[in-house]
């Protein structure tokens, strides 16, 4: 006996929700597998940020080194600064005549319509700061310029990449749970049908704005205030969220005439 279309596309159907739902399964425990490199790596940076934030400037009595825990200044002379492309950015880039010693003797670059360098040239005389064997700061006559990379923007940096990816990885399992309930109601021929619907372009903006308000206050303020803001976003985000998944397959109440 022939089989009608029907017959075969509902189980093609419901074969298809179970294995999305598996594939976002498979995915939550993925990100956050991903999430645990950066954040494992969190305590010794915030270690580092804290000696950072108390290092002094060096004695006469400190031995040259690029480990140093304290500031050391170094002076040397300028033997090119130039504009060059950095990615789509144009920086000022300086490079010392040697003898420098490490790690002031690596080159710099610095903010191309700074004042900074508008002030430097070959030949002229600057002042190196740095600390273990990280550039810090470049000055000339009073006119300074801290340099990027610092340590005390590592450690939120890292945090608020775990965080990012600890967010995907909730949504993703809060899809795995939803997208299993409707596989299971459809499968016993129950409807469906979600009470919160929720489209791509839902999807992106629960994922998105979270990170877009932590990444904007990156910009204001400082990186742990962004990841303060990023995880309170997300929390207020998540509760909702969790509270749709649950609800996502609950039976409407029945309307009797």
């Amino acid at each position: 006996m022939a089989v009608r279309t029907g017959e075969r596309v509902e189980p093609a159907r419901h074969r298809w929700a179970w294995w999305r739902a598996g594939a976002w399964a498979l995915l939550g425990p993925a990100l956050l597998a991903l999430s645990a490199i950066p954040a494992l790596g969190v305590p010794e940076e915030v270690a580092t940020e804290k000696a950072f934030s108390a290092a002094r400037p060096c004695g006469a009595r400190e031995p040259a080194g690029a480990r140093a825990d304290c500031l050391r200044t170094t002076r040397a002379t300028v033997l090119s600064a130039e504009d060059v492309k950095s990615g789509k950015a144009t920086v000022f880039r300086v490079r010392l005549r040697p003898p420098v010693p490490a790690p002031a003797d690596r080159p710099f670059d610095l903010d191309a319509a700074g004042a900074l360098s508008e002030r430097i040239e070959p030949g002229v005389e600057v002042e190196v700061t740095t600390w273990r064997d990280v550039q810090v700061s470049v000055s000339r006559d009073g006119t300074g310029e801290t340099l990027p990379g610092l340590p005390d923007e590592k450690a939120a940096m890292s945090a608020g990449i775990a965080l990012a990816g600890v967010w995907a990885a909730a949504l993703a399992l809060l899809a795995a749970l939803g997208t299993a309930r409707r596989a299971r109601r459809s499968a016993t021929g129950r409807p469906y049908a979600p009470q919160v619907r929720f489209g791509v372009a839902k999807g992106l903006a629960v994922l998105v704005v979270p990170l877009a308000a932590g990444f904007i206050a990156g910009r204001v303020a400082d990186g742990w205030t962004a990841v303060t803001l990023t995880a309170a976003s997300c929390a207020l985000v998540a509760v909702p969220a969790t509270l749709a998944a649950l609800r996502w397959d609950r039976p409407r109440p029945s309307v009797t005439a």
